[in-house]
Parts: C-alpha cells; sequence; structure tokens
C-alpha cells in the first residue's frame, strides 16, 4: 500500500471523480485532475498514474458517446497529433518538468485568447484549415504526452469548430481514448508507469467510474451556451494552474 496521509487519498479520490467528469461532461477539467495528482505524488509518477484513470474514463465516454464522432475533424487532426507526441516523447526524456508546464500554460492562454477573438471578430468563421489543424493538433499532441494537457488545448479546437455538446463529447472520446493508449508504451520506457502507481489506480477506478455516471447525467441537460462558457473557464483555470510552481 503506498504510504499516504488520509487527506492525500482524499485529494486523488476527488481528482479521479474529476476525471470522470471531465470524460462525459466537462472537458477541460482534466487539467484539474492532473493538479490534484500532481499536489501528492511526485512528478512523472503522477503523469503516468493519471493516465490509465483517464483511458478508463476514455473507455466510458466512448460507451455513452461514441456514435457521435466528426471523424473527418479527427482524421484532419491525426498527423499532426502523431508529430507533436513523438517530440513530446524526446522532450520528456530531457526536459526540466517545471518550465516545460510553464510553456505548455503560456500555450493554453494564447490558444483560449485566439478561439475567443475568432470567435467574436468572425462568428461563423470554424477551424477547418490545414494550418489550424497543424497547429492545434501538433499542441495536442506535444502537450499530452508532456503533461497531460491536450483536453485544453483540443477543447478549444472542438469549440471553435462549433460542435454540439454530444458531437464534442464523442469527438473528444474518440480522440483521447486513441492518443491515451497510443502514450502507454511510451510511458512505460520512460519510467512513469510504476507497480505503486498501479496500485493507487486500482483503488481509484470506482471513483472515475462514479464520475463518468455523473457526468453522463449532467451532459444531457447542460444547455449549449453554459457548456461553452465551462470549456472556456476550465481551460483558463488549467493553463493557469500549468503557469504556477506546482511543488
Amino acid at each position: 500500500m503506498p504510504e499516504l496521509t488520509a487527506l492525500a487519498w482524499v485529494v486523488l479520490g476527488v481528482g479521479a471523480l474529476i476525471i470522470g467528469l471531465a470524460k462525459t461532461a466537462l472537458p477541460g477539467a482534466g487539467t484539474v485532475a492532473a493538479a490534484s495528482f500532481a499536489a501528492v505524488l511526485p512528478a512523472k509518477q503522477s503523469t503516468g498514474t493519471i493516465l490509465l484513470l483517464l483511458i478508463v474514463g476514455d473507455m466510458f465516454a466512448l460507451w455513452m458517446y461514441r456514435q457521435h464522432a466528426e471523424w473527418r475533424s479527427l482524421l484532419r487532426l491525426a498527423p499532426a497529433v502523431i508529430a507533436g507526441l513523438l517530440v513530446g516523447v524526446v522532450f520528456m526524456a530531457f526536459a526540466d518538468d517545471d518550465g516545460v508546464r510553464r510553456v505548455i500554460g503560456v500555450i493554453l492562454l494564447a490558444v483560449v485568447a485566439v478561439t475567443l477573438w475568432r470567435r467574436r471578430a468572425r462568428p461563423d468563421a470554424v477551424p477547418s484549415g490545414r494550418v489550424a489543424a497543424v497547429t492545434y493538433g501538433t499542441l495536442g499532441g506535444f502537450t499530452t504526452m508532456v503533461a497531460n494537457a491536450a483536453g485544453p488545448v483540443m477543447s478549444m479546437y472542438f469549440l471553435a469548430s462549433r460542435f454540439e455538446v454530444k458531437a464534442f463529447l464523442g469527438t473528444a472520446a474518440w480522440f483521447f481514448a486513441i492518443i491515451n493508449i497510443a502514450k502507454v508504451p511510451f510511458s512505460i520506457s520512460l519510467g512513469l508507469i510504476t507497480p505503486t502507481g498501479l496500485l493507487i489506480d486500482a483503488i481509484l477506478v470506482p471513483f472515475v467510474i462514479v464520475g463518468a455516471f455523473g457526468g453522463r447525467a449532467i451532459a444531457s441537460r447542460i444547455p449549449q451556451r453554459l457548456f461553452d462558457r465551462l470549456v472556456i473557464i476550465l481551460t483558463i483555470v488549467g493553463a493557469l494552474y500549468l503557469l504556477l510552481p506546482i511543488h
């Protein structure tokens, strides 16, 4: 059994609940969960530990929303995401964690600012071009490998694409299920997934499941405008978290 205090377990349990909610109702909240794990676990161990819980959440999101995906958008993003993922693998092997998180935080705030500007200046425009797919896809692949922080980046892309709630959640479900599973062998080779982390995951899986079903109830009732605003707010919160020192 990992030597964690009762408060640490509470923080991890809340983080696991948020993972379930993020996957099935509140995209962008996953970065808040990452903050919870990073607060009580070593930085690299937290990255590997949370990855497996994210995959559990992905499976429930696929079960609930798999038929609502916008596959054209996913295929357009794929090459850039793969490139960003590979750059992230190399970066993780050499880079300083805190410096990387701050860089990603700045990137996320910039992405939010550009997305909001586009929505105000060009209300009917969607990022359908190759440049947008390459930009968001590369950033998404890189940030997910380095800090499990692709949720805010891709949320901004899907938000700018003006997907309705279930299309947003279905597209995100397929995107993150594929990319998170692809990260597993890299995470093992980098030593991010540990026996202790696996034991913590086994204890926390029920919390992810409860959060996932709670999220499904929320998603079936949430108005589109409130959903869009929550995505933006959670993205900003996640970006600000990444800008702050963790330890």
